[in-house]
């Protein structure tokens, strides 16, 4: 812990690197720290300032950071979705001329194969609607889904803001970072239609379950 008393002036740079001035002297000292505690006397301000590991990190891939924040945040909505619609309505379609509530599980889990293979330089050897086409029993399809945004895991954990930028090729040329974010809001797209489909049958989704219980 570091103490700064007395000082005029306090200029803070990026990366939490501190650089201090003390009235005229030109002197410059510049220390990275963790976690830095800076108390003015006479003036009754105290700053604590707590950076760990992952805030530092987060600051330098601050692009990566959030889109990774947000996958994860649908992923688990998602399956909490999946998990909570009872196996008897898994057939339910809200018109005859949509997907069953199932067959969303399913095109979801199937696209985190086909939208994430590229961005880990691989290529999905299964067709791409397998798992629409062959699973619809909730039995099945809630461990398939698991295991398909187990597969999408590896591609967000390893994306950086500069692996981001990486060209892949998936029908056209696109950044590795385009891929992901393309998964990122198709998955959010078809997580708006089962919060409709939950909310037909009296369920409350996963993302209002707090605000209901308030």
């Amino acid at each position: 812990m570091v103490h700064f008393r007395n000082l005029n002036r306090l200029w803070i740079t990026d990366h939490f690197n501190f650089t201090m001035f003390q009235g005229e002297d030109s002197n410059m000292s510049r220390l990275p720290v963790a976690v830095v505690t800076v108390a003015i006397a006479g003036g009754g301000l105290a700053c604590l300032m707590s950076i760990g590991p992952r805030a530092l990190w987060a600051q330098s891939n601050p692009l990566s950071a959030e889109v990774k924040r947000d996958y994860r945040g649908v992923r688990d909505y998602f399956i909490r979705a999946a998990e909570k619609m009872p196996e008897a309505d898994y057939g339910f379609r809200p018109s005859p001329d949509v997907r069953t509530f199932g067959q969303q599980v399913a095109h979801v889990a199937d696209d985190q194969y086909n939208l994430c293979a590229p961005a880990k330089g691989e290529v999905r050897k299964a067709a791409y609607t397998e798992i629409e086409d062959t699973l619809s029993k909730k039995a099945d399809l809630v461990p398939a889904l698991k295991q398909a945004f187990a597969y999408c895991d590896g591609a967000y954990d390893a994306l950086t803001d500069a692996s981001g930028a990486e060209a892949v090729k998936s029908g056209k040329m696109r950044s590795k970072f385009g891929m992901l974010n393309w998964n990122l809001w198709h998955t959010w797209e078809h997580y708006g239609n089962v919060v409709v489909y939950l909310r037909m049958k009296g369920l409350v989704p996963p993302s209002s379950e707090k605000m209901q219980m308030k």
